[in-house]
């Protein structure tokens, strides 16, 4: 079932970093029908329906077949999943992405921004060059800010949170537990990375104020639920060792708003710094 996963884990030897992001975890349920079946610090989400599932993010090219077992692990159908979303088209969240659609068959969806570098297998990327390709892999649908995904009782809405890479897309939906109604955000990435020239670059020549429409969104959204495409941004590692209480420590709305101040002061300051 898993061949095509595994050829293209086969392509690219696993980095320092791609080592680090990629160890295996067990998969687990977050909150309602939302369920982790990334690595350690690469994310990646099931979530489920009556009518068939929906995964968000593909990790690196080696963490495809992992997040196949996953879901597996778990008790449900690879051939089961029938949306695949991305946050945005990097190697260490678009990586498996290909081998995924691959393996289930699924429509995948990604922004209108983010679809060309997709495509392209992330070469002639703004920030990185060719530096850090991945498998190629196109979109089936499109995406604008506030486009909605449904499938079986469960709504996605794509929210353009651009910056990190012109078509960073934040997801979100609602979800029930406990006879309570939360909202949940899965953030793309508000980081700007080591390296990232994000003033005066003429391959973005706009990124700042993309940056500041992504935190003007970020700010507004309501969010009990955070988690995003790397588990270091909400402190997946802790969290995983505190669930099971009888208070879901993925329920954490204090932690949303202090990782955008913080990422947005962040921003901010390398904007400042490269603008003098």
């Amino acid at each position: 079932m898993f061949w095509l996963a595994v050829l293209a884990a086969l392509w690219f030897q696993a980095d320092p970093v791609s080592r680090s992001w990629n160890q295996p975890v067990e998969p687990f349920r977050i909150v309602g029908n939302i369920y982790y079946v990334g690595a350690s610090d690469v994310t990646s989400y099931l979530i489920t329906t009556p009518q068939g599932h929906i995964v968000i993010d593909g990790g690196f090219a080696e963490t495809a077949p992992m997040i196949l077992r996953n879901i597996e692990k778990l008790g449900f159908r690879v051939k089961d999943v029938r949306i695949l979303l991305s946050s945005h088209a990097h190697y260490d969240h678009a990586g498996g992405l290909a081998a995924l659609k691959a393996a289930t068959g699924a429509t995948f969806y990604a922004s209108v921004g983010d679809a060309p570098q997709l495509a392209r297998g992330g070469l002639d990327d703004p920030q990185f060059g060719n530096t850090l390709p991945f498998p190629a892999v196109t979109a089936d649908r499109l995406l604008n800010d506030g486009s909605q995904i449904s499938l079986g009782g469960t709504t996605l809405t794509a929210r353009i949170t651009p910056g990190h890479t012109k078509g960073c897309t934040t997801w979100t939906m609602k979800v029930r537990e406990r006879g309570r109604t939360y909202d949940v955000v899965f953030i793309g990435s508000s980081t700007v990375p080591s390296g990232y020239r994000i003033v005066g670059n003429p391959r973005y020549p706009n990124e700042v104020d993309d940056y500041r429409k992504q935190f003007a969104i970020l700010r507004a959204l309501p969010c009990d639920v955070f988690l995003a495409s790397h588990g270091n941004f909400y402190d997946l590692a802790d969290k995983m060792k505190r669930r099971g209480g009888k208070v879901n420590p993925f329920i954490d709305p204090a932690g949303y708003k202090r990782f955008v101040a913080r990422t947005e002061k962040a921003m901010e300051k390398v904007a400042a710094e490269q603008s003098k």
